[in-house]
């Protein structure tokens, strides 16, 4: 009983680290968002298990929400040791981030089965799966109108250092007309909902209502 209560607690005292983790893509070197106290990685995991559970209430999407939750619950873990890697930071992720979240479960006697359940998020290889991606997504999309609702976004014209603009996709959106940061986030998650009208008509949404209640 020792040693289960020894690895029990070297997880949950290393995964909770999340709580003091903070979202790269809020950050002086991204979108720079101006609160005093921006997401963590953890808020942002809450984020998505609170939205998977709204959208399938209300739509009845007949998910194993408990497969759905424990993935979204988990699929940030790997970030306690590597931290929020975006994908403007040039850094190729899969493998290392692979490797980490095999150290955070650590020796947890159930730890191939939660890998798997990593593996299967990733892969988006299930419909559980594909929906936690979604919901993944949606929730950074719905935290930037959050910020943007509440003036924290800076306009496109004042960043300087994000290293989001070196991307020539993202110049070619602002060509197009995106006019604010959160026009960017829509239009580069709004194709992953194409098919899926429940994400791209809840994203239609959030873009043209306050999201201040």
């Amino acid at each position: 009983m020792e040693e289960q209560i020894k690895n029990a607690m070297k997880f949950y005292l290393l995964a909770t680290k999340l709580k003091y983790k903070i979202r790269s893509g809020w950050d002086k070197n991204h979108w720079n968002v101006s609160s005093e106290r921006i997401e963590s990685i953890a808020e942002h995991v809450y984020g998505t298990c609170i939205l998977a559970i709204s959208l399938n209430s209300e739509f009845q999407l007949n998910m194993d929400m408990e497969k759905v939750l424990m993935m979204l619950t988990i699929h940030e873990i790997g970030e306690v040791l590597i931290g929020d890697i975006t994908p403007f930071d040039k850094i190729s992720l899969e493998e290392i981030e692979h490797r980490a979240m095999k150290n955070v479960l650590g020796d947890l006697l159930n730890k191939e089965e939660l890998f798997d359940l990593l593996l299967e998020f990733d892969e988006h290889s299930t419909k559980e799966a594909k929906f936690a991606y979604l919901c993944d997504k949606m929730e950074a999309d719905i935290q930037a109108k959050v910020y943007q609702d509440m003036g924290y976004q800076h306009s496109l014209d004042d960043q300087e250092n994000n290293v989001v603009f070196k991307s020539p996709k993202i110049r070619k959106m602002i060509e197009d007309g995106a006019q604010t940061a959160f026009d960017i986030w829509y239009e580069w998650d709004k194709p992953k909902f194409d098919g899926e009208p429940v994400f791209a008509r809840t994203l239609s949404y959030v873009s043209k209502n306050n999201t201040n209640l």
